[in-house]
């Protein structure tokens, strides 16, 4: 899934920071909506990293039944706080 993709199919636009927090919210919950829907893995990951960016994800052990998965949402939250840090 791309990035962008992703933000204009649930927010409408691919400038997140243009939004009003009314329409983040509604975006928000139509991410959450759809990572608790999705059944391929890969796409449930791109939701949940978004959804991580928005700051509204479910904790790794709660999203993911699949050790490695749970892994590799670690690994993205250290590696966007790393990337957030250096901003």
């Amino acid at each position: 899934m791309d990035f962008d993709d992703l933000l204009v199919r649930f927010f409408g636009t691919a400038d997140i920071d243009t939004l009003d927090p009314e329409r983040l919210l509604k975006g928000a919950e139509l991410v959450r909506l759809q990572f608790g829907l999705e059944r391929d893995p890969d796409r449930r990951f791109a939701l949940w990293c978004l959804m991580y960016l928005l700051g509204v994800a479910p904790e790794p052990e709660t999203a993911f039944d699949d050790e490695a998965d749970r892994e590799a949402a670690r690994d993205f939250m250290d590696e966007a706080e790393q990337g957030m840090s250096e901003d």
